[in-house]
């Protein structure tokens, strides 16, 4: 369990956990958080279905902590480890606030649900597009979900919005906003421009016919890269959760231990 979860994750996690609820009238003693924790990071790393998630390892059953995902899910644990992991990065001055990038990837969805659409590019099958915005050095800020049908560029709004507010150690409001946003072409709308502008975020939108790829490509990798690292855990790979609450938790959880891990190299 220690190698699933190291005692500095715990550390940050346990006191975001909802209290354990009451029985009355008694029953079977509950199984430890740490434990589904460990299983729902065994699932998310190998993709492994819940039924198989071995208890002897684990210390529970899969269905257990497919559970405490969903329920902690509502409770917003997953989004305030997420912003918890953001402030460790930005009290090392790891965070780079002074440009963004943003990009999205489909990935086929095998049993449907919410937040799912024909995939023009895999033949009409069900998929998911995960949208992302990460900072100058990777770091993922903001992420949503949408069908695979769902234009990248309608999604931009609601993916800047969903950056959590970061406590910078400064007077004042947490910060939520990079000072540059870069994108492809296929966010070449006015509109998109415009709620860049209404958020306070200068637009760095490629113009069809007009810009190369190459060049705005010098920054638009780094969120390539970070999609990349996302999809080095297993689970997310394919989508077969049909609950689009439970994917995007898993994906939130991925996001927030990619943030621990960059944490290493820059916090003493």
């Amino acid at each position: 369990m220690d190698a699933l979860v190291p005692n500095d994750l715990w550390a940050v996690v346990e006191p975001l956990l909802p209290p354990e609820p009451e029985k009355p009238k008694g029953g079977r003693p509950r199984a430890s958080d740490r434990a589904a924790l460990a299983g729902i990071i065994l699932v998310l790393r190998s993709g492994m279905q819940w039924k198989h998630l071995p208890r002897s390892e684990v210390g529970c059953s899969g269905k257990t902590s497919w559970r405490r995902l969903g329920t902690w899910q509502a409770a917003g644990v997953w989004a305030a480890l997420h912003r918890v992991m953001l402030e460790q990065l930005q009290d090392a001055r790891a965070l780079d606030w002074s440009r963004a990038a943003r990009d999205s990837a489909s990935l086929p969805a095998k049993k449907g649900g919410c937040a799912t659409g024909p995939n023009p590019t895999d033949r009409g099958k069900p998929g998911t597009k995960r949208h992302l915005v990460v900072d100058a050095r990777g770091m993922p800020l903001g992420l949503t979900l949408s069908g695979a049908n769902c234009n990248d560029s309608r999604m931009l709004a609601a993916t800047l919005d969903a950056i959590p507010g970061v406590r910078t150690g400064r007077r004042g409001r947490p910060r939520r906003r990079p000072d540059k946003v870069h994108a492809d072409k296929g966010y070449d709308h006015r509109r998109c421009r415009c709620e860049c502008r209404a958020r306070s975020i200068t637009p760095r939108i490629a113009r069809r016919g007009i810009e190369s790829s190459e060049r705005l490509g010098r920054y638009r990798w780094i969120v390539e890269r970070t999609l990349a690292w996302l999809a080095r855990f297993h689970r997310l790979t394919i989508r077969y959760e049909r609950r689009a609450d439970l994917h995007l938790a898993l994906t939130t959880l991925a996001c927030a231990l990619i943030c621990q891990a960059q944490a290493k190299r820059f916090c003493p």
